[in-house]
């Protein structure tokens, strides 16, 4: 078993999801695997903006909730084939009303607790997964969304909600065991004890792959990002940056804490419990990859 995440600027637009889903294919051939999604690109930030309208009194969230709608349903029509166009129209239309239910709760109260942001932040990776197994399917993968709230269990820290792994491990075996379709997860999301939604902080989707991946002990775990993997430098400030071949668990965290941003320690730890590596591979450069173990 091996895990594969793939990141918001990899799903940003339907032509880059079927890249995403032309890189997947040959691993179908020979290796089972699972494949965990974070949102489209850019709509997390536009769910907390729009939430932040409501909350300040501003119709104007409302446009920009007909310009996600408008964003998913625009994908559903380049993914997925005509013969069940309608049924995952009507299922994202369903997602989207419910978005709007609590976006208009918000405007009414004017209040948005940690709980509700949450709830808010989720619909990102819950359209993005959804909408990309359909992709599969019709691209004749045996695919299956996973709404990871599922599986992934946590504490009620709103906002920063820590996993109860022991409950987690457990519920994700079991749910591989009744399930041998390709599992499409959702990133970033998990429920409290009574049920409520939770997020899990930053890097949240690279963190529920890790979790994965140390409850199937998986044989490795790819983060695929849009850079060629941990350079020495940021790119973008240092021109001769160059990628590093491959260092230990406890380097690359502790080049993330001096602020690389391609991985997070949160990711790390489940995944270095294990012994798992991690490898870090570019989306836009699928034949480059580095290692980090």
């Amino acid at each position: 078993m091996k895990v594969l995440k793939f990141g918001g600027s990899s799903v940003a637009t339907p032509a880059r999801i079927k890249s995403v889903i032309e890189i997947v294919k040959p691993y179908l051939a020979h290796e089972k695997i699972t494949i965990v999604f974070s949102a489209f690109g850019g709509v997390t930030d536009t769910l907390i903006q729009l939430s932040t309208l409501a909350l300040q009194g501003n119709t104007d969230y409302k446009k920009q909730l007909e310009q996600i709608e408008k964003r998913h349903l625009e994908a559903v029509r380049e993914l997925v084939d005509m013969q069940r166009q309608s049924t995952v129209i009507a299922q994202v239309k369903i997602t989207i009303n419910e978005l709007e239910d609590i976006l208009n709760g918000i405007f009414l109260i004017k209040e948005r607790t940690l709980r509700s942001l949450d709830y808010i932040m989720s619909f990102g990776e819950r359209l993005s997964a959804y909408i990309i197994s359909e992709g599969f399917l019709s691209q004749g993968v045996d695919a299956e969304f996973l709404d990871a709230r599922k599986v992934v269990k946590t504490d009620n820290n709103f906002g920063y909600a820590k996993i109860d792994f022991t409950f987690t491990n457990k519920l994700i075996a079991e749910h591989f065991q009744q399930h041998q379709q390709l599992q499409i997860v959702t990133g970033f999301i998990g429920t409290s004890p009574s049920g409520e939604t939770t997020t899990i902080g930053r890097s949240g989707s690279d963190y529920t792959a890790a979790i994965f991946a140390s409850a199937l002990n998986a044989t490795s775990l790819e983060i695929w990002t849009d850079v060629d993997g941990m350079m020495t430098a940021d790119p973008r400030k240092v021109k001769k940056a160059f990628t590093v071949a491959e260092m230990t668990y406890q380097e690359a965290m502790e080049l993330s804490h001096f602020g690389a941003k391609v991985i997070f320690p949160a990711t790390m730890q489940p995944a270095m419990a294990r012994q798992i590596p991690i490898w870090i591979k570019n989306t836009f450069n699928p034949t480059f990859s580095r290692i980090r173990n």
